[in-house]
């Protein structure tokens, strides 16, 4: 089945949020040495860390607790503090239901509001960003993920039609 240069487009940037958040998610799980098992002193790496949500790491409290900046940087760090346990699941699952719905187009819409919500709520945890006194990647992601909701982008290559309710 051929598709048009735009269809490719949306193919492509629905598959690439989705892997990008999949990938988050399955990194903060088991720690597979990227982001969540990478020694920041030294960039060394190590697979399967205490760093990892299954080894009783937290996915959150590195970033609420170190890298929140801004006004908010209170309510972050209270959520951290007292609320950890509730914050990892809800992150966590954000960013599964992100992953699955925009690589397989099912509920692409739903998960590209959570997106968008979750790209809003790590912008105002990074205010204000450091390369611009506005706009960074996390506005970016917001954007994509409403374009994504308000586009058709789950109609082509996607398992929409095979998972459809009767």
């Amino acid at each position: 089945m051929g598709y048009t240069k735009s269809q490719l487009a949306w193919i492509g940037l629905r598959l690439s949020l989705g892997f990008m958040f999949f990938w988050a998610f399955i990194d903060k799980l088991f720690g597979l040495g990227f982001s969540t098992c990478k020694d920041k002193a030294t960039g060394a790496v190590t697979y399967l860390c205490d760093s990892a949500w299954l080894s009783g790491g937290s996915p959150t409290t590195g970033f609420l607790k170190n890298a929140t900046t801004g006004p908010l940087k209170p309510l972050y760090g209270f959520l951290a503090d007292n609320l950890l346990i509730f914050t990892d699941i809800l992150f966590m699952a954000a960013l599964l239901v992100i992953g699955i719905t925009m690589l397989t187009g099912i509920e692409m819409k739903k998960g590209a509001y959570v997106g968008a919500l979750l790209s809003f709520m790590m912008w105002t945890a990074l205010l204000l960003p450091a390369n611009n006194p506005i706009i960074d990647d996390h506005i970016v992601y917001l954007f994509a993920f409403l374009v994504l909701s308000f586009s058709n982008a789950d109609t082509f290559f996607s398992l929409k039609k095979k998972f459809r309710r009767k």
